[in-house]
């Protein structure tokens, strides 16, 4: 199905290209300015006090021995070689969940996770083959829209979120987190002819040019994420947003990027290392 989906994608851009005599810009990330400071770590059910114990103690080994900098690193830098494809065709039911360590995750968030083909790779996928191995389990990784995440940790029906998931009081009234991980912040991707954010030099100068758009200027974020709650506002997790733009979710950050580069958006806000990723693969 993925596949399919992944042409008929294609052939709507080669289409519009042809029929409207346009092509597609490339973009650029302004990593430099960051707009939010936050920390990635992994959800788990507040009743699962074992799974949480075992997490935090794979958490700490790794980060005593080095092994986490190595992991992160070599998917940042493309060196890496795990991969993954789960031995079943479905998400374990029944008698026999018992045997399986089911994670929830949205795979299309490099570095963290996301398909080379058909399998599964990325930071947290690596961790999460080793959290099963720990705990004799096997692997099964439960893809799924990254607003559903928490909502299937907590129902039971993944044991653990694992999806580049930054901490915050509002999410820890559903769910528990392990120990953090990965600190992370939210940057801005426009066009490489952008002329709004051109003369920016710092992210309170981002922001603030952010305050003067109006309602026709569009930003896309990827749903649930730190990136759409800081641009289109949410109380309860402290972010009020700037209620003068339109701000437009998507599935995934690589569908709003597209959307960027085809001029249907006008900018993106997203997680960095993703950000750095997407666009790379989207300027090629």
């Amino acid at each position: 199905m993925k596949k399919i989906l992944a042409l008929a994608m294609a052939v709507v851009m080669l289409l519009c290209v042809v029929s409207c005599g346009s092509k597609q810009s490339n973009v650029k990330v302004y990593t430099e300015y960051e707009l939010t400071a936050e920390k990635y770590a992994f959800a788990i059910a507040k009743e699962n006090t074992a799974l949480m114990t075992a997490a935090n103690e794979l958490l700490a080994e790794l980060k005593a021995n080095g092994e986490l900098d190595k992991i992160i690193n070599s998917f940042f830098d493309g060196t890496a070689t795990f991969e993954y494809e789960n031995p079943i065709p479905s998400a374990p039911t029944g008698a026999d969940k018992a045997n399986y360590l089911v994670v929830a995750t949205n795979a299309y968030f490099p570095p963290f996770e996301y398909y080379n083909g058909s399998k599964l790779t990325g930071v947290d996928m690596k961790i999460a083959s080793l959290l099963a191995e720990k705990l004799g389990k096997t692997l099964y990784i439960n893809d799924m829209e990254f607003d559903s995440v928490i909502t299937s940790v907590k129902n039971g029906e993944s044991d653990i979120g694992m999806a580049g998931m930054t901490v915050n009081e509002e999410r820890k009234k559903t769910i528990d987190f392990t120990t953090e991980y990965y600190e992370s912040a939210q940057v801005l991707i426009v066009r490489e002819d952008d002329k709004v954010f051109a003369e920016c030099k710092s992210a309170d100068d981002i922001i603030a040019k952010l305050g003067e758009q109006d309602k026709e200027f569009k930003v896309g974020t990827q749903n649930g994420t730190t990136g759409f709650m800081f641009s289109n506002g949410d109380e309860g997790f402290g972010y009020d947003g700037f209620k003068n733009l339109t701000t437009s979710g998507y599935t995934t950050g690589a569908l709003a990027v597209l959307d960027l580069a085809n001029g249907k958006v006008d900018a993106v806000i997203i997680d960095k290392q993703p950000a750095i990723m997407i666009a790379k693969s989207t300027n090629k």
